[in-house]
């Protein structure tokens, strides 16, 4: 064997030496990006809300302020999706609608638009609050025709089944809870059909909103579990309204709103310094 030949040898093999040096940091990184995907699900939000499963259908327990939120909430989303006098209003305006509800926890907002006729997917990611929705919906008699249909998974995997089916999602007071705000919108969009409209509502990061959300409503009034909100994970309109402009959609309004404890009620507010309620249409391509 020639000088030349054993150099040769020993090319072909720090070749095959960088090929599979390669190779090995070619599946580190697919390794490392299967474990570093994107979530919407902060686990710790999860499971605080997982707690209330029990007490979450006690009109008069923890949750009371979410039960009688729906006397402004659901009005609101039955008028963004459906445009018409009073004179033609029917008792199921919804009908044929798909409704999308995201973080539906035990299903008060989908119970709600479930009796207005649509046909309503609620999707959370706490198990014990999907098997809550799944067995109160089948109380109500005004259900058993049109009962909610309840899933166990999260935004951004249902939308990959589901994409542009929906004619209408509603995410409301969740937002504030996930772990990704640009992929929860994202995936909420990707849901909805070209036309269809979203909904949210959510405290606003301000300090007014602090001080009525944390401060009172957790610490001195206890109205809701300590825990249940963190300052950082709040949004302003201006913020919210990017994120949906990022994501082909037009806000067409923003309302605020004002809760009242000692009356249990919620009005709307020409402010939305402390809460608001977004709606947003996705347009064509």
């Amino acid at each position: 064997m020639t000088p030349f030949s054993k150099t040769f040898v020993t090319l072909k093999q720090i070749s095959r030496l960088n090929k599979t040096i390669a190779r090995g940091i070619k599946l580190a990184q697919t390794s490392n990006n299967v474990t570093a995907e994107k979530t919407t699900i902060d686990t710790s939000h999860v499971e605080k809300h997982s707690q209330q499963a029990q007490v979450w259908w006690d009109p008069n327990g923890p949750m009371k302020a979410l039960h009688s939120y729906n006397l402004i909430r659901i009005p609101f989303i039955r008028d963004g999706l459906v445009s018409c006098s009073l004179d033609e209003r029917t008792p199921l305006p919804l009908s044929n609608k798909l409704i999308l509800d995201v973080g539906c926890g035990g299903g008060i907002v989908s119970e709600g638009i479930a009796r207005l006729g649509a046909k309503v997917t609620g999707i959370d990611a706490s198990k014990e609050l999907v098997e809550i929705a799944k067995e109160h919906c089948t109380i109500d008699s005004r259900l058993e025709n049109n009962r909610p249909s309840y899933h166990c998974t999260t935004v951004e995997e249902h939308s990959r089944h589901f994409t542009d089916h929906y004619d209408g999602v509603v995410a409301s007071e969740v937002i504030e809870h996930v772990a990704d705000k640009e992929l929860f919108i994202q995936s909420c969009v990707k849901a909805l059909k070209p036309g269809g409209k979203i909904f949210i509502t959510t405290p606003n990061r301000s300090k007014l909103s602090e001080f009525v959300t944390i401060c009172l409503s957790e610490h001195v009034f206890n109205l809701v579990p300590k825990g249940t909100h963190e300052y950082d994970k709040f949004t302003t309109p201006t913020e919210l309204t990017f994120l949906l402009e990022r994501n082909n959609c037009h806000v067409q309004l923003v309302h605020g709103m004002m809760y009242y404890p000692i009356i249990n009620k919620w009005a709307w507010n020409s402010s939305p310094l402390l809460i608001f309620a977004l709606q947003a249409v996705k347009l064509a391509e």
